[in-house]
């Protein structure tokens, strides 16, 4: 478990579980504590996110820093970005989209898309970074021969905050990618758009995944599977949408044994990670005394 390509698998794994883990945990807030306190529960699933970024700062092991960075960043989005859109849709009385009866896109969903101009002015500052790991912005860099300046000591970056910069912004991101190909008013107008959406994701993600099976150590494994499992979870969202399947994570208080099933293999997989990982450090030590 300590060799590829089970070390990529392992972290792929980790973050696959967690995306419908995270939708549950955002429907039990509102189907727990109603329309009154779903607001402050939300806000407190955020300062948690906050607590485990603080924590993973602190932490001089970078697999622990990856993981509470990657938890931070679930915590955060869920708690305090998605349901502040919950919150101003439903003050400004935003109706949802319905199709056929049913209800295709919630209020929030279709407010969020309006977030794009802040997305794109905040990434110029992760884009033009000197610090910068992201290969798909040194894509960029090399090929148009930028010259963002020499980055510092790999040891002197914030594993934690990174990582959960890293999953707020790649979710955010596709989310409004989705939503733009959804809208019935843009490009929901051309079913071609929805299926090269998905043919894309899915060869995108399949090319990652086979980058990720290479990867020997843990960590930067966990935060490659985070843009692998993303993207690849589009075509996740686009087929539940075509009705291929039940989305069981988005009505968890009916699947309580599905979720509860999906919650064990992410701790499972969790705790592997984690003793892998360390007894992967306990090797090299022995072998540099």
């Amino acid at each position: 478990m300590r060799k590829a390509p089970f070390v990529g698998i392992l972290a792929f794994s980790i973050v696959l579980f967690m995306m419908p883990i995270g939708h549950m945990v955002m429907v039990l807030i509102e189907f727990i504590f109603g329309h009154h306190y779903k607001y402050p529960a939300a806000t407190l699933l955020g300062l948690f996110g906050a607590l485990f970024l603080l924590i993973g700062t602190k932490s001089e092991n970078e697999n622990m820093g990856t993981l509470l960075g990657f938890f931070s960043g679930i915590f955060i989005w869920t708690g305090w970005v998605e349901f502040s859109f919950v919150y101003f849709a439903s003050h400004l009385n935003i109706a949802p989209l319905i199709e056929n009866g049913e209800v295709v896109t919630k209020p929030e969903y279709l407010l969020m898309p309006s977030s794009i101009g802040i997305f794109f002015a905040t990434v110029l500052f992760f884009f033009f970074n000197k610090d910068t790991r992201c290969n798909f912005f040194r894509w960029f860099h090399r090929h148009l021969k930028l010259k963002v300046g020499k980055p510092s000591s790999v040891r002197n970056r914030t594993i934690s905050s990174i990582t959960a910069m890293e999953t707020i912004y790649i979710t955010w991101f596709f989310y409004i990618i989705l939503l733009l190909v959804y809208d019935e008013s843009l490009f929901g107008q051309y079913p071609l758009a929805t299926y090269s959406m998905f043919f894309i994701s899915l060869v995108w993600s399949l090319y990652l995944f086979i980058q990720l099976i290479k990867f020997q150590i843990m960590a930067p494994a966990i935060r490659y599977a985070i843009p692998t499992v993303i993207i690849f979870w589009n075509t996740v969202e686009i087929l539940g949408r075509w009705n291929f399947f039940e989305e069981i994570w988005v009505q968890p208080q009916i699947f309580i044994t599905e979720m509860s099933l999906i919650v064990i293999a992410f701790i499972s997989v969790t705790v592997l990670s984690i003793y892998s990982s360390n007894k992967t450090e306990k090797i090299h030590k022995i072998k540099n005394v």
